[in-house]
Protein backbone atom coordinates (compact mmCIF):
# COMPACT_ATOMS: atom_id res chain seq x y z
CA UNK A 1 0.00 0.00 0.00
CA UNK A 2 1.36 3.57 -0.94
CA UNK A 3 1.37 5.25 2.12
CA UNK A 4 2.88 9.18 0.34
CA UNK A 5 0.80 12.00 0.25
CA UNK A 6 -0.55 12.66 -3.05
CA UNK A 7 2.06 16.00 -2.88
CA UNK A 8 4.61 13.70 -2.50
CA UNK A 9 3.72 11.23 -5.04
CA UNK A 10 3.56 13.79 -7.76
CA UNK A 11 6.79 14.92 -6.35
CA UNK A 12 8.23 11.48 -6.81
CA UNK A 13 6.70 11.24 -9.97
CA UNK A 14 8.48 14.37 -11.79
CA UNK A 15 11.37 13.09 -10.01
CA UNK A 16 11.21 9.81 -11.93
CA UNK A 17 10.35 11.62 -15.25
CA UNK A 18 13.49 13.49 -14.85
CA UNK A 19 15.79 10.68 -14.40
CA UNK A 20 14.66 9.46 -17.44
CA UNK A 21 15.01 12.19 -19.30
CA UNK A 22 18.51 12.89 -17.86
CA UNK A 23 20.23 9.06 -18.48
CA UNK A 24 18.39 8.80 -22.13
CA UNK A 25 21.35 11.69 -22.67
CA UNK A 26 24.06 10.04 -20.85
CA UNK A 27 23.09 6.63 -20.66
CA UNK A 28 26.31 5.56 -18.88
CA UNK A 29 25.07 7.40 -15.93
CA UNK A 30 23.16 3.86 -14.97
CA UNK A 31 26.17 1.85 -15.41
CA UNK A 32 27.89 4.31 -12.67
CA UNK A 33 24.82 4.43 -10.49
CA UNK A 34 24.66 0.22 -11.00
CA UNK A 35 28.51 0.60 -9.58
CA UNK A 36 27.23 1.88 -6.55
CA UNK A 37 24.50 -0.58 -5.85
CA UNK A 38 26.95 -3.42 -6.64
CA UNK A 39 29.49 -1.92 -4.19
CA UNK A 40 26.85 -1.94 -1.55
CA UNK A 41 25.56 1.42 -1.75
CA UNK A 42 22.31 3.15 -2.25
CA UNK A 43 23.04 6.38 -3.36
CA UNK A 44 20.63 9.95 -2.80
CA UNK A 45 20.69 12.72 -4.55
CA UNK A 46 21.93 15.93 -3.19
CA UNK A 47 20.60 17.86 -5.48
CA UNK A 48 19.54 18.67 -9.12
CA UNK A 49 20.75 21.43 -11.46
CA UNK A 50 18.92 22.45 -14.42
CA UNK A 51 19.64 25.35 -16.91
CA UNK A 52 17.54 28.63 -18.34
CA UNK A 53 17.40 32.09 -19.38
CA UNK A 54 16.79 35.27 -18.12
CA UNK A 55 13.80 36.25 -19.60
CA UNK A 56 10.64 36.23 -18.10
CA UNK A 57 8.91 33.65 -19.91
CA UNK A 58 11.55 31.01 -18.94
CA UNK A 59 13.45 33.09 -15.81
CA UNK A 60 14.48 31.88 -12.06
CA UNK A 61 11.30 33.21 -10.57
CA UNK A 62 9.01 31.65 -13.16
CA UNK A 63 10.58 28.43 -12.73
CA UNK A 64 11.08 28.71 -9.19
CA UNK A 65 7.04 29.48 -8.74
CA UNK A 66 6.12 25.76 -11.05
CA UNK A 67 8.04 23.87 -8.33
CA UNK A 68 6.04 26.08 -4.95
CA UNK A 69 3.26 23.47 -5.09
CA UNK A 70 6.00 20.84 -4.27
CA UNK A 71 6.88 22.03 -1.61
CA UNK A 72 10.36 24.01 -2.58
CA UNK A 73 11.05 27.26 -1.57
CA UNK A 74 14.17 29.37 -2.63
CA UNK A 75 17.01 29.32 0.18
CA UNK A 76 19.80 31.51 -1.23
CA UNK A 77 21.32 33.61 -4.38
CA UNK A 78 24.47 33.22 -6.21
CA UNK A 79 25.95 35.30 -8.53
CA UNK A 80 28.95 34.42 -11.78
CA UNK A 81 29.37 37.23 -13.61
CA UNK A 82 32.69 36.32 -15.37
CA UNK A 83 30.00 33.52 -16.77
CA UNK A 84 27.15 36.14 -16.96
CA UNK A 85 25.04 33.72 -14.70
CA UNK A 86 22.64 34.02 -11.86
CA UNK A 87 21.38 31.32 -9.78
CA UNK A 88 19.23 30.07 -6.68
CA UNK A 89 18.75 26.95 -4.55
CA UNK A 90 15.87 25.55 -3.60
CA UNK A 91 15.07 23.25 -0.74
CA UNK A 92 11.47 21.39 0.20
CA UNK A 93 9.74 23.06 3.33
CA UNK A 94 8.60 20.21 4.81
CA UNK A 95 10.79 17.11 3.61
CA UNK A 96 14.63 18.20 4.23
CA UNK A 97 15.12 14.23 2.85
CA UNK A 98 14.10 15.48 -0.32
CA UNK A 99 17.10 16.62 -3.14
CA UNK A 100 17.54 20.18 -3.24
CA UNK A 101 17.43 21.82 -6.50
CA UNK A 102 20.03 24.56 -8.11
CA UNK A 103 18.50 26.61 -11.02
CA UNK A 104 20.69 29.11 -12.66
CA UNK A 105 19.96 31.26 -15.74
CA UNK A 106 22.30 33.39 -18.39
CA UNK A 107 21.79 37.07 -19.10
CA UNK A 108 21.82 36.28 -22.33
CA UNK A 109 21.29 39.80 -23.20
CA UNK A 110 24.59 40.82 -22.11
CA UNK A 111 25.89 38.38 -25.10
CA UNK A 112 27.13 39.86 -28.64
CA UNK A 113 23.44 40.47 -30.49
CA UNK A 114 24.01 37.62 -32.97
CA UNK A 115 23.92 35.12 -30.11
CA UNK A 116 20.95 37.38 -27.83
CA UNK A 117 18.46 36.98 -30.65
CA UNK A 118 19.42 33.56 -31.77
CA UNK A 119 18.45 32.55 -28.13
CA UNK A 120 15.73 34.49 -28.36
CA UNK A 121 14.71 32.62 -31.28
CA UNK A 122 14.59 29.78 -29.13
CA UNK A 123 12.82 31.36 -26.70
CA UNK A 124 10.03 32.42 -29.21
CA UNK A 125 9.55 28.90 -30.69
CA UNK A 126 7.90 27.45 -26.50
CA UNK A 127 4.23 27.77 -26.72
CA UNK A 128 3.11 29.38 -23.49
CA UNK A 129 1.02 26.04 -22.71
CA UNK A 130 4.44 23.96 -22.67
CA UNK A 131 5.84 26.18 -19.48
CA UNK A 132 2.51 26.35 -17.05
CA UNK A 133 3.69 23.07 -14.87
CA UNK A 134 6.86 22.01 -13.72
CA UNK A 135 7.18 19.03 -16.74
CA UNK A 136 9.19 22.01 -18.41
CA UNK A 137 12.02 20.63 -16.60
CA UNK A 138 12.01 17.41 -18.51
CA UNK A 139 10.38 18.52 -21.81
CA UNK A 140 13.95 18.87 -23.43
CA UNK A 141 14.81 21.15 -26.60
CA UNK A 142 11.49 23.37 -28.59
CA UNK A 143 13.33 24.58 -31.09
CA UNK A 144 15.46 22.88 -34.34
CA UNK A 145 19.33 23.53 -34.27
CA UNK A 146 21.37 25.38 -36.77
CA UNK A 147 25.43 24.08 -36.82
CA UNK A 148 26.73 27.63 -37.62
CA UNK A 149 24.43 29.37 -34.37
CA UNK A 150 25.75 26.63 -31.95
CA UNK A 151 29.50 27.09 -33.26
CA UNK A 152 28.72 31.16 -32.67
CA UNK A 153 26.78 30.33 -29.52
CA UNK A 154 29.75 28.42 -27.90
CA UNK A 155 32.38 30.81 -28.82
CA UNK A 156 31.04 33.12 -26.59
CA UNK A 157 29.30 31.02 -23.94
CA UNK A 158 29.51 27.53 -23.37
CA UNK A 159 26.47 27.70 -20.55
CA UNK A 160 24.41 29.19 -23.79
CA UNK A 161 25.66 26.37 -26.46
CA UNK A 162 24.54 23.39 -23.81
CA UNK A 163 21.32 25.06 -23.35
CA UNK A 164 21.02 25.65 -27.10
CA UNK A 165 21.28 21.74 -27.94
CA UNK A 166 19.74 20.34 -24.87
CA UNK A 167 16.74 23.28 -23.59
CA UNK A 168 15.31 21.84 -20.60
CA UNK A 169 16.27 18.92 -18.74
CA UNK A 170 18.26 17.65 -15.59
CA UNK A 171 22.19 19.17 -16.12
CA UNK A 172 23.00 16.93 -13.44
CA UNK A 173 22.09 14.76 -10.74
CA UNK A 174 24.59 14.89 -7.51
CA UNK A 175 25.22 11.85 -4.71
CA UNK A 176 25.42 13.05 -1.34
CA UNK A 177 28.71 11.63 -0.31
CA UNK A 178 28.08 11.88 3.56
CA UNK A 179 25.51 9.04 3.05
CA UNK A 180 27.28 6.70 1.46
CA UNK A 181 28.56 3.79 3.66
CA UNK A 182 32.03 2.46 2.24
CA UNK A 183 33.76 6.35 1.24
CA UNK A 184 34.21 8.65 3.66
CA UNK A 185 36.33 11.25 1.84
CA UNK A 186 35.40 12.56 -1.51
CA UNK A 187 39.07 11.65 -2.36
CA UNK A 188 38.67 8.19 -1.82
CA UNK A 189 35.39 8.38 -3.99
CA UNK A 190 36.90 9.85 -6.86
CA UNK A 191 39.58 7.50 -6.84
CA UNK A 192 37.24 4.39 -7.39
CA UNK A 193 35.29 6.92 -9.56
CA UNK A 194 38.14 6.72 -12.27
CA UNK A 195 38.69 3.23 -11.81
CA UNK A 196 34.98 2.47 -12.88
CA UNK A 197 36.38 4.27 -16.27
CA UNK A 198 34.63 7.71 -15.69
CA UNK A 199 36.82 10.99 -16.56
CA UNK A 200 36.66 13.62 -13.91
CA UNK A 201 36.28 17.54 -14.08
CA UNK A 202 39.54 18.75 -13.20
CA UNK A 203 38.80 22.36 -13.59
CA UNK A 204 40.50 24.15 -10.21
CA UNK A 205 41.49 20.70 -9.03
CA UNK A 206 39.55 17.55 -8.95
CA UNK A 207 38.04 18.41 -6.01
CA UNK A 208 36.40 21.90 -5.82
CA UNK A 209 36.03 23.74 -2.46
CA UNK A 210 37.12 22.47 1.40
CA UNK A 211 36.40 21.54 4.73
CA UNK A 212 36.79 25.28 5.49
CA UNK A 213 33.76 26.37 2.89
CA UNK A 214 32.07 23.51 4.42
CA UNK A 215 31.84 22.07 0.74
CA UNK A 216 33.37 19.54 -1.10
CA UNK A 217 32.52 18.35 -4.79
CA UNK A 218 33.57 16.90 -8.10
CA UNK A 219 31.65 15.72 -11.26
CA UNK A 220 32.53 13.51 -14.38
CA UNK A 221 33.01 15.25 -17.35
CA UNK A 222 29.76 15.23 -19.44
CA UNK A 223 29.95 12.06 -21.94
CA UNK A 224 29.62 12.94 -25.53
CA UNK A 225 26.46 12.17 -27.51
CA UNK A 226 25.91 12.57 -31.19
CA UNK A 227 23.74 15.89 -32.01
CA UNK A 228 21.67 16.02 -35.07
CA UNK A 229 21.77 19.16 -36.08
CA UNK A 230 18.49 20.16 -38.75
CA UNK A 231 20.49 22.65 -40.82
CA UNK A 232 22.76 22.02 -42.94
CA UNK A 233 20.97 18.62 -43.44
CA UNK A 234 22.97 16.14 -42.23
CA UNK A 235 24.86 17.69 -40.06
CA UNK A 236 26.22 15.59 -37.11
CA UNK A 237 28.71 16.43 -33.98
CA UNK A 238 29.62 14.49 -31.06
CA UNK A 239 29.16 17.08 -28.42
CA UNK A 240 29.20 16.80 -24.34
CA UNK A 241 25.52 16.04 -22.87
CA UNK A 242 25.04 15.70 -19.20
CA UNK A 243 27.15 14.74 -16.06
CA UNK A 244 27.51 13.13 -12.62
CA UNK A 245 28.36 15.10 -9.45
CA UNK A 246 29.35 14.02 -6.33
CA UNK A 247 29.00 16.63 -2.61
CA UNK A 248 30.62 16.27 0.07
CA UNK A 249 29.07 18.47 3.15
CA UNK A 250 30.38 19.41 6.50
CA UNK A 251 29.58 20.65 9.48
CA UNK A 252 28.94 24.65 10.43
CA UNK A 253 30.50 25.82 13.69
CA UNK A 254 26.70 25.51 15.24
CA UNK A 255 27.21 21.91 14.20
CA UNK A 256 24.76 21.96 11.38
CA UNK A 257 25.29 20.48 8.60
CA UNK A 258 26.09 23.16 5.52
CA UNK A 259 23.35 22.74 2.85
CA UNK A 260 23.79 25.73 0.78
CA UNK A 261 26.41 26.06 -2.47
CA UNK A 262 29.90 27.87 -2.67
CA UNK A 263 29.71 30.34 -5.68
CA UNK A 264 33.35 29.46 -6.52
CA UNK A 265 33.14 25.75 -6.31
CA UNK A 266 29.97 25.79 -8.64
CA UNK A 267 31.94 27.82 -11.21
CA UNK A 268 33.98 25.11 -11.82
CA UNK A 269 31.63 22.43 -11.72
CA UNK A 270 29.96 24.41 -14.82
CA UNK A 271 32.37 23.46 -16.89
CA UNK A 272 31.64 19.86 -16.82
CA UNK A 273 29.82 20.26 -19.99
CA UNK A 274 32.78 22.40 -21.94
CA UNK A 275 33.11 21.51 -25.59
CA UNK A 276 36.88 19.45 -25.53
CA UNK A 277 39.23 19.54 -28.59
Amino acid sequence: MNTATPNIQKLNDWFHHLWQAYTALNPRILALKEAFIKAGESPKNDHIAFRTLAHPKVNLSTLCGLLKPFGYEVKDHYEFNAKKLDAVHLEHSDDTSQPKIFISELRYLELPEECSQALLACLDRIEDSQIRGPEVFYSGRHWPIEEKTHQQLATHSEYAAWWYLFGYTANHFTIDVNQLKHFKQLSELNQWIEQQGFELNHDGGTIKGSAEVFLEQSSTLADPTEIQFDHPPGAKKSLPSVFYEFAQRHPLPDGQRFEGFVANNADKIFSSTNIRS
